[in-house]
């Protein structure tokens, strides 16, 4: 099939469109997630709250997450991206805007709740999109630079908005981003496209002089019992859980009470640990991505992570350090390293029929929040279990040996995510459902662990 000029460059231009709304939807998702720990005192006072209920009242925007990820990736594989993304970003919008006017620790978890239902279905939506409008043997880059870009988010949800709490309260800051989500959901129902077949355009295989993928043939409830007992999935799903869900967790809520309660930052100077977390976070997923790519490899990266991300856990126990550069450098350590989750996604997606990618991403995303969902409020039950009392303008503040309580817990997840990449399926970044000897890769669509 021949392709002219035009129409490559119309896809070019309608690609990088549709990468940058969605882009902006991501970064909001990620912004949501790490907020908390920056506001995390006036939450305290603004609600009465311990160390529990603040985790718990965070940690309700992982709960609906985990909850919805599988079925964000149906969503994903049948209605496609548009539909998803923009309802997803509504619903987040009147979810932020009421956890802004929140008067009770009831409404504002409702808020919350609303926030994490319409923010799941944007990163799988995403994903899916990168999918059918890039090529395969560039995902592990893509899906790198979409994660450094989403990061920004994060990172203004740090030491960008602990300034900004200068000046404007928490409360006005998250009924500004409900109503940016509610711009974005409307630029994505204009702007978006699911497939480049869905504007008159080729697939990327067209392009590239391939023959297209085949289209899914059978209802998605028997796609996704496909997907759900494809043993080579599992594994990436367990990386998520113990490396990100457990890095999400302290990143997005006790990082920075580390700092103010153990070492006396004021909150602005604190967040700059977090930031640097993020910061290496950002550059770990675009640098593990390419590096995947770059090598045709996906297990020795994802375990070479993994294992580093178990050791900069207990050096937060085991070294000495504090705050100037050996804090910094640790913060930007573990973030950095956890990058290399990203190569998880690329591994799910290459044991599974392409049709049914956006289910795979979301099993393994599934791990990801689910982590983080456990991790949060039980780092947080974990400080009250050894507080002395202290409270300080009706905010709790913990020692030092309160905090290893919760870094030890840090290390035991990680040590999981180390034992789930032992087992991941090495893919040497192709599709083995398509390959020649997908027979032996794949047994009725299942990879063999």
């Amino acid at each position: 099939m021949s392709v002219d000029l035009s129409e490559t460059r119309r896809f070019q231009r309608l690609r990088w469109t549709i990468f940058a709304i969605l882009i902006l939807a991501y970064m909001m998702v990620f912004f949501h997630r790490m907020a908390p720990g920056v506001v995390s005192a006036d939450l305290m006072a603004s609600f009465q709250t311990s160390g529990a209920a603040l985790g718990s009242l965070a940690a309700m925007y992982y709960y609906i997450y985990t909850a919805m990820q599988i079925p964000a990736g149906v969503l994903a594989d049948t209605l496609g991206s548009r539909i998803g993304v923009a309802l997803g970003c509504l619903v987040s919008g009147f979810g932020s805007i009421l956890f802004g006017l929140a008067e009770t620790l009831e409404m504002a978890s409702v808020g919350r709740f609303l926030v994490g239902l319409g923010v799941s279905v944007v990163f799988i939506g995403l994903m899916r999109s990168n999918a059918q409008w890039f090529s395969e043997r560039n995902y592990g880059a893509i899906s790198g630079l979409t994660l450094l870009l989403g990061n920004v988010g994060s990172i203004l949800a740090a030491g960008p908005l602990a300034l900004l709490l200068h000046t404007v309260s928490w409360r006005s800051v998250f009924v500004g981003i409900g109503l940016l989500s509610l711009v974005v959901a409307l630029l994505t129902a204009l702007f978006v496209r699911s497939r480049p077949q869905d504007a008159g355009l080729p697939s990327v295989q067209a392009l590239e002089g391939l023959a297209p993928h085949p289209p899914r043939a059978r209802h998605w409830l028997l796609d996704l019992r496909g997907v759900v007992t494809t043993p080579a999935v599992w594994p990436n799903f367990f990386v998520m859980f113990g490396i990100t869900g457990t890095l999400f967790a302290f990143a997005g809520l006790w990082g920075v009470p580390l700092m103010r309660d153990v070492f006396g930052l004021e909150r602005a100077e604190a967040s700059l640990y977090t930031t640097a977390t993020l910061a290496g976070f950002a550059i770990g997923c675009l640098a593990m991505g390419w590096l995947s790519d770059y090598l045709g490899r996906r297990k020795p990266v994802l375990i070479g992570a993994s294992a580093l991300s178990v050791a900069l856990w207990l050096a937060f126990i085991l070294l000495p350090w504090g705050p100037g550069w050996s804090g910094l450098v640790l913060y930007a350590l573990l973030g950095l390293v956890a990058g290399g989750f990203v190569v998880g996604y690329a591994a799910a997606k290459e044991v599974v029929a392409p049709g049914v990618a956006g289910m795979a991403i979301a099993i393994v995303n599934t791990g990801l929040f689910l982590g983080a969902a456990i991790m949060q409020p039980t780092f947080g039950w974990a400080l009250d279990l050894t507080w002395d009392g202290t409270v300080v303008e009706g905010v709790r503040r913990y020692a030092m040996t309160d905090f290893h309580n919760g870094l030890w817990l840090s290390s035991a997840f990680a040590l999981l995510g180390l034992i789930g990449a032992l087992f991941v399926r090495e893919t040497r970044c192709v599709n083995l459902t398509l390959t020649p000897d997908a027979f032996s890769a794949t047994s009725a669509g299942r990879g063999k662990p």
